[in-house]
């Protein structure tokens, strides 16, 4: 069989050598085609390289850009809209405190206020009631004459009516009249 195989390799069918036992070698390893196929890869990188060079390098090469571009534009945007932040950040931080202050000024006045006018109110109680109490000791005093005036009758009236109770005789009107007045002086 093996000499089948080797009668079927002609002369016409390898351009270059044969290798010891009939078999031809593989052609990039032939060095009878070595020259030829050391050309056709020398033109085929060329033709790589060049569409490489030509083509393909600047469209990655204005990708990058390109996205590099729109990186740094969203840095810039990022660093505005943070310097924009940072604006209303501190303008809300000054109207929060004016608010804060303008709500101590107006608490402050109401809290003024109410004292002011619980002190006229307290100051109008006090002379209501400074009134009223002067307008009561006057009465009491005046209650209290009266008392003392009919104390002096009542016990005049008491002392004689226990005086006739206990002697069964009526009492003599100067003396009660006398005893009651040495008692009111002690």
């Amino acid at each position: 069989m093996a000499d089948t195989k080797q009668a079927q390799i002609t002369p016409a069918t390898t351009t270059g050598t044969v290798a010891p036992g009939g078999v031809a070698p593989f052609p990039p390893f032939d060095p009878a085609q070595f020259t030829s196929t050391l050309f056709w890869l020398i033109v085929v990188v060329g033709i790589i390289y060049a569409l490489m060079a030509k083509v393909a390098l600047p469209r990655v090469e204005g990708i990058v850009t390109d996205r590099r571009k729109a990186i740094d534009a969203d840095f810039a945007a990022a660093r505005d809209a943070r310097m924009q932040a940072d604006l209303a950040a501190a303008a809300h931080v000054k109207a929060l405190a004016a608010a804060r202050a303008e709500a101590q000024g107006l608490a402050q006045k109401t809290r003024d206020d109410l004292n002011a006018r619980n002190a006229a109110r307290q100051a109008e109680l006090e002379s209501g009631l400074n009134a009223r109490l002067a307008d009561a000791e006057a009465q009491i005093a005046t209650t209290k004459a009266a008392a003392m005036t009919n104390v002096h009758a009542i016990a005049h009236d008491t002392a004689s009516a226990i005086f006739e109770h206990v002697t069964g005789q009526p009492a003599d009107a100067n003396a009660i009249h006398a005893a009651l007045k040495a008692a009111s002086t002690n």
